[in-house]
């Protein structure tokens, strides 16, 4: 009997593939995230957050043999670069001289979200070997200009250096507790590291608390619609005050409420009785795992920022057990706070064949600059030694 045929099927909305099929084949990955869950990228689309109008036109596809769901990822044909948070303006700017289109492009990644993760969602090697192929196809058979895999885990990315797609470092920041002992509290935490950093680190704190700033912390449903109406308001404060409009619409954070409360974690800092600022987060319970995302305040509190997106999420990791800790994208002056340079990864597929080796020749000196960073970075560990 000849084997059920495999077949690819694009989609150009969440809603249209099986929410429970995605989670499940999500769950069997190695680095699974809530960002890529049915519901957040559903709730990107239907909160008119990420869609064509904002340049993100759902691409979604879907392998099956039969009824069984073998492979997915999320996927976007793209008119910019914003919001990726892996930067190739220079690359649209060369295409763009020499009289060539570099937009529409496509791109595998979860909107404004620089978190690593599983992006191929396959049942195995093979499947995820097609997904790589499907993406290919779908790049030149829309005759668009490339194919980016963007914050790629190490499944993925093996996948991809091994089809021959170009790879490409970035750097972030993260903490991690310690291990196999993690730190009971947060003043051993503040034992852990040198001198300097321990003064700094408590100087700030006693000017916030000086301040007369008090925190609650609040969990899943704790967050109710008021705190969200806060912190959406603290959000757009935050874009305004750098010229720009935010990325995602208040009813986007409706449906996290409504859909993913358990995920989310908010920290409100308070004087007088007065809500002055506030800072968001994304946890994962089941793997110990947060990430600072969004914060903004209503007044300006010095070294708030500090205290409402590091000093505050870690001490709470630590209380909870939590083994990691992640502040986003950049950010070096994260390493005086216990936040250590992890490389993140990406991998890149470009039709054309002249500026595809270009682009490859370029990457690898890159990636040696990179690596060079990245051994500087650590010669100034924060951290005491032994």
């Amino acid at each position: 009997m000849p084997a059920t045929p495999l077949t690819v099927q694009p989609h150009d909305e969440p809603s249209q593939v099986d929410a429970h099929a995605w989670n499940a084949l999500l769950a069997l990955q190695r680095s699974p995230t809530p960002f890529m869950r049915h519901e957040y990228l559903h709730a990107l689309h239907a909160s008119g957050s990420a869609t064509a109008a904002t340049g993100w036109a759902n691409r979604l596809l879907c392998l099956h043999r039969g009824d069984t769901l073998l492979g997915a990822c999320a996927l976007y044909a793209k008119s910019h670069s914003f919001g990726e948070y892996v930067f190739d303006w220079a690359w649209a700017d060369a295409y763009r001289r020499h009289g060539l289109a570099y937009y529409p492009k496509l791109v595998c990644a979860v909107p404004f979200t620089p978190v690593s993760g599983s992006r191929l969602l396959a049942r195995d090697d093979t499947a995820r070997r097609w997904l790589l192929q499907a993406l290919r196809e779908t790049c030149e058979g829309s005759r668009l200009s490339s194919v980016h895999l963007l914050f790629a885990d190490e499944a993925d990315r093996r996948a991809a250096a091994a089809a021959g797609w170009s790879s490409r470092q970035t750097v972030q920041f993260h903490w991690l507790n310690r291990e196999p002992r993690p730190y009971a509290d947060f003043g051993e935490f503040l034992a852990s590291l040198q001198r300097d950093k321990r003064k700094k680190i408590a100087q700030e704190r006693r000017r916030v608390a000086g301040a007369g700033i008090v925190f609650s912390v609040h969990a899943g449903a704790q967050i109710d619609s008021a705190l969200w109406d806060y912190f959406h308001h603290c959000y757009t404060l935050t874009y305004a005050a750098h010229g720009s409009a935010p990325y995602l619409t208040r009813d986007f954070f409706a449906r996290m409420q409504r859909t993913m409360a358990r995920h989310w974690l908010m920290f409100v800092a308070e004087r007088g009785g007065r809500r002055v600022a506030c800072s968001l987060v994304a946890i994962d319970p089941e793997r110990g795992h947060a990430w600072g995302r969004y914060w903004g305040c209503t007044e300006h509190v010095p070294l708030l920022h500090f205290e409402a997106c590091y000093y505050q999420p870690l001490a709470w990791c630590i209380a909870q057990r939590y083994r990691r800790f992640e502040g986003g994208a950049q950010g070096e002056h994260k390493m005086a706070r216990g936040l250590l340079p992890v490389l993140t990864h990406s991998a890149h597929w470009l039709r054309h064949p002249a500026f595809a080796d270009a682009v490859s020749r370029h990457l690898q000196h890159e990636d040696a600059a990179v690596g060079a960073y990245v051994d500087e970075l650590r010669e100034r560990d924060p951290f005491r030694r032994p």
